[in-house]
């Protein structure tokens, strides 16, 4: 076999909302970037687009990443968008997703996606690596989920590469990459929040040059992160005019409309995938004997006139102006839906505040699997998209002290680290 410096190691951070992937060699770690017009760089939007095409393998012609947002943009009426598919990886209620007239188990979901993750790096990927390093979360999303089955999953999406493939904690791959930069031994509790997950993990830093120079101590995750957030603002701003807490007539009672219909649409893994002949139905149902139907109404609008890429877009907009300012505003406007509202950032870190504490909850039981006080904690490195997030910045300043804190890398930190740790001669300390 060949040895660390002379292997091609693939570091791949398969998020719910971005996908990264780094190639590593010779102890160096390189992203790789994408080709188009529509490439932002080496981040790749973790998206799917259906739509009909008679030329097309099997009827169904197919996107990923940022070109799949364009094709649902350009005929939203005539495609089917998926987007935060890994957050149902270990469901074992979720059997498939039905697109137009076809079924696509998890499985099948994740290698279109590769497949045109692939096509789109324009060659960076076509060579088998003597190692794929795939990222994981500690927790998976998801109630009861089941960490056998996304294994299963995984496995069979990830054959795409027909190479070795490992698994490893994402927070361990941001934390090696992070190791990279210190100049000095150092106690290390790295926290990654990302789209779906909340991940933490606490490594010993040795000094460069010695022979272990990381060794992970303990982790914990959580299925609480961006999308939750998410969440919270349009349970807030948006469903309550989509018919949330309203009521319908049943026979000479008035009872409340079924909860189920708003845990779906405030689910991005299951909102493009309500657009089908008995759901709609349903609803049209419920708007006949509901007491407001027009809030039925609007939320029949957003379904079939595919709008919740818009919304969620307008959504995370707002969330991302509250790390960077006191208050901000809100505006969603569409045919049949118009949402103004001013919102501060009090406001939202009062949605968030359940989550936030069992975010807390879940580092300190990372701290207490490593056996590590906080008092010993040297460096706390934050990376993911919602670790740029006011509140968070400010848990981790409280608790560890703004001195200790360094963050860098947000997207990219965790599939550089996993590159690198596929250079390692022994994976058996790094595997999941």
């Amino acid at each position: 076999m060949a040895s660390a410096t002379q292997a091609r190691a693939l570091g791949l951070d398969f998020g719910t909302t971005n996908s990264v992937s780094a190639i590593a060699r010779d102890g160096e770690s390189e992203l790789v970037e994408f080709s188009g017009d529509l490439a932002t760089g080496a981040v790749f939007r973790s998206a799917l687009c259906f739509w009909h095409d008679d030329a097309a393998r099997g009827d169904l012609a197919r996107e990923a990443g940022p070109w799949a947002i364009a094709e649902y943009l350009a005929f939203p009426e005539g495609s089917r968008f998926i987007q935060s598919f890994k957050s149902v990886a270990a469901s074992p209620l979720f059997e498939h997703a039905n697109i137009f007239e076809k079924r696509f188990t998890f499985e099948q979901l994740g290698t279109n996606f590769l497949e045109r993750m692939i096509a789109h790096a324009d060659g960076r990927l076509d060579d088998r690596p003597s190692r794929i390093v795939v990222g994981r979360p500690v927790a998976y999303a998801g109630a009861r989920p089941d960490e056998v089955l996304a294994r299963q999953r995984y496995d069979a999406m990830f054959a795409t590469f027909g190479a070795e493939i490992h698994y490893v904690y994402e927070p361990l791959g941001a934390a090696f990459s992070y190791a990279s930069r210190l100049t000095e031994p150092a106690t290390v509790l790295v926290a990654d929040f990302g789209g779906g997950t909340s991940d933490f993990s606490i490594v010993r830093v040795a000094e460069p040059g010695a022979m272990r120079r990381c060794v992970p101590l303990g982790s914990a995750g959580i299925g609480i992160a961006g999308d939750r957030f998410d969440y919270r603002i349009v349970d807030h701003l948006v469903l309550p005019m989509l018919g949330k807490g309203g009521h319908y007539r049943s026979f000479d009672k008035e009872l409340e409309i079924p909860r189920s219909f708003f845990n779906d649409f405030a689910d991005w893994s299951r909102l493009a995938l309500m657009r089908n002949r008995r759901t709609l139905a349903e609803l049209a149902q419920l708007k006949r004997n509901a007491v407001d139907p027009d809030a039925i109404g609007r939320m029949i609008a957003v379904i079939e006139q595919e709008l919740g890429y818009a919304l969620y877009d307008a959504v995370g907009a707002l969330k991302r102006r509250l790390s960077d300012a006191e208050a901000a505003h809100f505006h969603f406007e569409s045919e049949g839906l118009h949402i103004e509202a001013d919102v501060t950032r009090a406001q939202f870190e009062r949605w968030i505040a359940p989550d936030l504490h069992q975010i807390e909850t879940t580092i300190d039981l990372a701290l207490t699997r490593a056996g590590v006080v906080p008092q010993a904690i040297d460096r706390v490195f934050l990376t993911g998209g919602s670790s740029l997030i006011s509140a968070i910045r400010a848990m981790f300043e409280r608790r560890f002290g703004a001195e200790r804190i360094a963050r860098g890398g947000e997207l990219t930190s965790i599939a550089h680290g996993l590159a690198l740790i596929g250079l390692e001669p022994d994976l058996a300390q790094w595997a999941a």
